[in-house]
């Protein structure tokens, strides 16, 4: 045998019998790896439901522009510290694009645009405007895969971007505030992120899509930070400094991290159905966490949402 030979991996056969299945060894670690990226995807959502509940505590210690400046800089770290100690190579040229945008969606503009918006909204009221996000993260990814989606599809779409703008003006005496501005401008650049992570995390492991656009926005994030903080001074409390840890290590890099390896698993579409559930648990975080009391639209238009989102999962392409 010949090193050539030594190193050809050997060549899987299914035999069946045994048990009786007749279930293959491939396909046995395909309903493995489907299971283990599912619960992948599930940890992520439970990651990304707290990280409106985290803000609001994280706003208690810090300005808006300083928390979203301070939350980067520490993921970054934090990234930068497992891609240093395992000697990851730097991505090949032709990925630093999706990567930037990556870092421009989910890491500076997601973060940035809520923040500015909870400043002004409560956190059920955002958590059903960016129920959306699902929604709007499968249309990014029909774009970007070429797949063109069914007319089902695009009226279930209509109907849920119908039912969140209505609670929008509703609730916001009849417009738009500018709290619903930063979050609808939320939606598109973490759609953006999230499809273009997706599609990366598929050639490299999510944490490493995740630590690469955490380190690429360091150097802004470091920049920001110092002015911050000179014009919105630190009052820390215990609330605020749990608010910052969790969604700098945990909604930032944790949540993206599983997110992306959830995603490169059973792929965009199917691990964004799984995030459905995310605005009813923001909902719950923000009763239980916050001691918000929901307005009886608040989980009339999260089912709602819902149900329109799930239709456009099964609706065909």
């Amino acid at each position: 045998m010949t090193a050539k030979d030594s190193a050809t991996p050997p060549t899987s056969i299914a035999v069946s019998g045994g048990t009786g299945t007749g279930r293959s060894t491939g396909d046995t670690r395909g309903i493995h790896s489907t299971r283990g990226g599912t619960l992948l995807a599930v940890l992520g959502v439970v990651a990304f439901s707290l990280t409106f509940p985290s803000t609001v505590w994280g706003l208690e210690s810090f300005g808006p522009w300083s928390l979203v400046a301070v939350r980067s800089a520490l993921a970054a770290l934090i990234a930068g510290g497992f891609l240093l100690a395992l000697r990851v190579p730097v991505p090949e040229r032709r990925h630093w694009a999706g990567l930037a945008v990556v870092g421009g969606g989910v890491v500076v503009g997601f973060p940035l645009l809520t923040t500015l918006a909870l400043e002004t909204s409560t956190t059920s009221h955002a958590a059903v405007v960016v129920g959306l996000l699902p929604l709007t993260t499968a249309a990014f990814a029909a774009v970007r895969t070429g797949r063109r989606p069914s007319r089902a599809f695009w009226l279930a779409a209509l109907a849920g971007a119908a039912v969140v703008i209505a609670f929008a003006v509703q609730q916001s005496g009849g417009a738009l505030s500018s709290g619903d501005l930063y979050l609808f401008g939320a939606l598109l650049v973490c759609a953006a992120g999230y499809t273009e992570g997706g599609r990366l995390a598929g050639v490299m492991p999510g944490w490493q899509v995740v630590g690469w656009a955490l380190i690429g926005c360091l150097p802004l994030a470091v920049a920001g930070a110092a002015v911050a903080l000179s014009f919105e001074p630190a009052r820390l409390t215990v609330h605020g400094v749990i608010g910052l840890a969790w969604v700098a290590a945990g909604s930032t890099f944790f949540g993206l991290y599983v997110w992306y390896r959830g995603m490169a698993s059973i792929g965009i579409a199917r691990a964004s159905q799984l995030q459905l559930a995310q605005p009813v648990l923001t909902l719950v975080w923000s009763v239980l966490l916050l001691g918000e009391h929901l307005t009886p639209a608040a989980p009339v238009a999260a089912v709602a949402v819902l149900v329109c989102i799930a239709v456009t999962q099964r609706a065909g392409t």
